[in-house]
């Protein structure tokens, strides 16, 4: 019995296991037999690599060939197996060294004429493979740009079998693929001077920027709230290299090109009322996927017409807005990934959307108006930092003769300096932004800000619970950063209290 192992990594969410791909050759009738818990897409490998290799001219085996893929008690999908069963079996069947193989992982599917394509989760599979010790890859030729982005790693590439034999025979495998060139997007950037007026939730939205505090837009339609929410991307900084890499590990999942290199801007997800549970917090039948607040890690969420989302759905972000990290727990595995977002709700105060209105004519019962606010609950409206209301614009703001606001660059600018102040007073905590500090350490290695009374009344009233407490506090140091203060004083706080009733706090700031 000749027999041959490969290496492929198992994904359970952005972290993974190595996976022995093993391949035994026997004697007796020509069968192929795969074990180790593979799902549809795997075991239907098998068919695609006999077919594969015989069009490439490398042939199956005529004798049975045993594939098993271990641990066996971890199950394993997807169609990255694919390069690795086919070394294996080649191998097995002495048409290289079963040596070449020792420290090297294989990703890659086949199609049925030889040529190897590109997987979904190579960025974290790769990330995988270093942390356990290997020090060679072999990926789909076109996603040699995406497997070059990890440092400390040797990258060969294939585009197929006949590139694969080669690079473990010695050869240099496929060449890099020229970059793609990217086309001038055609629509103008979006600037937070195209909003007409709302100064009040212009400055809501500098200071959600700022301390990367989550952020309740609630105001009749047509006032301008969808128009802020696209814009706060624009005003958070760059990611670092770190964030950058846990950001695109998630999105080389999801099946995002990162041919252009890694996610650097704050990634953006606004998916429509409709989505499901799966889509929103992710999902799947053996092994869950990254769903929307994942994609959103480090980034903004941004739900309009919050009310319209299904009450179920709105509930399941409860967990991650709290730790910042969704698990899905599956009957065969859990899946844990990042989900720390900043989350940003839009709604209209009634069906209509005219209650409350000045000169508005609701046409809403009052009943229907109590139901829609209560879509929303308050479990997740306590999480919310800020509660911003928006009226409608007066005529004046919308001629075109009217000095426009501020742009996104130049607050962007304050928002950048407002976060190297968190930088450096967080340092060495692991916290980066005012949003992620716990309350304990709010209150315990921080100084509580000035008047600090006003929160004891504030909770003696039935104003703020215990977490609305910590927010407040959280804001207080945002708009004490954008002012460039030590320490937030009782105007501060007076500020951060009347952002998180849903007051404009201008007046104060």
């Amino acid at each position: 019995m000749n027999q041959a192992r490969a290496w492929s990594v198992a994904l359970l969410g952005i972290d993974g296991a190595m996976v022995e791909v093993e391949a035994a050759i026997s004697s007796g009738l020509p069968r192929t037999t795969m074990v180790g818990l593979p799902d549809t897409a795997l075991y239907e490998a098998r068919d695609r690599c006999r077919a594969a290799m015989a069009a490439a001219g490398f042939g199956w085996p005529s004798d049975p060939v045993t594939i098993n893929l271990s641990p066996a008690t971890l199950p394993k999908a997807g169609s990255h197996y694919d390069l690795a069963i086919a070394a294996a079996v080649a191998a097995a069947g002495r048409k290289f060294d079963p040596a070449s193989l020792e420290g090297t992982v294989l990703f890659g599917e086949l199609g049925l004429d030889g040529r190897v394509r590109a997987i979904r989760g190579l960025l974290p599979a790769i990330l995988a493979a270093i942390g356990r010790g290997f020090g060679r890859v072999v990926v789909p030729a076109a996603q040699m740009r995406e497997a070059a982005l990890v440092d400390g790693v040797s990258v060969a590439g294939a585009a197929d079998l006949s590139d694969l034999f080669d690079v473990l025979t010695g050869g240099p495998g496929a060449l890099v693929p020229a970059p793609v060139v990217a086309e001038a997007d055609p629509r103008p950037p979006l600037d937070l001077a195209d909003v007409a007026g709302q100064v009040e939730a212009k400055w809501a939205l500098e200071v959600a920027a700022a301390g990367r505090h989550h952020l309740y837009l609630h105001g009749p339609p047509g006032v301008g709230k969808t128009l802020l929410a696209e814009r706060l991307p624009g005003l958070l900084p760059d990611l670092e290299v770190a964030e950058a890499l846990e950001v695109s590990a998630v999105h080389s999942l999801a099946g995002v090109n990162l041919d252009g290199g890694l996610v650097r801007r704050p990634p953006y997800a606004d998916p429509h009322h409709s989505a499901s549970m799966a889509s929103l917090v992710g999902g799947g039948a053996r092994i869950a996927m990254p769903g929307a607040v994942s994609r959103a890690h480090l980034g903004v969420l941004f739900l309009d017409e919050a009310p319209e989302f299904s009450p179920r759905v709105m509930e399941a972000l409860r967990v991650p807005l709290e730790s910042g990290r969704i698990v899905l727990a599956r009957a065969a595995a859990t899946a844990t990934y990042p989900a720390r977002f900043q989350l940003v709700l839009a709604a209209n105060p009634c069906p209509c959307g005219m209650a409350g209105t000045p000169g508005g004519n609701c046409r809403c019962p009052p009943m229907a108006v109590r139901r829609y606010a209560a879509r929303v609950s308050g479990p997740i409206l306590d999480r919310i930092d800020i509660s911003q209301e928006l009226r409608p614009v007066r005529a004046a703001f919308l001629d075109s003769r009217y000095a426009p606001g501020e742009s996104t660059a130049v607050v962007a600018a304050r928002v950048l300096a407002a976060r190297d102040r968190q930088r450096h007073r967080l340092e060495g905590t692991g916290w980066r932004t005012n949003g992620e500090v716990p309350g304990p350490a709010l209150r315990k290695r921080l100084p509580l800000p000035e008047g600090s009374e006003l929160l004891d009344v504030a909770v003696a009233r039935g104003r703020l619970s215990s977490r609305g407490v910590d927010r407040v506090l959280r804001l207080a140091w945002s708009v004490a950063d954008l002012a460039d203060a030590d320490r937030p004083t009782r105007e501060h706080l007076h500020t951060a209290l009347a952002m998180r009733r849903g007051g404009t706090g201008m007046e104060a700031a």
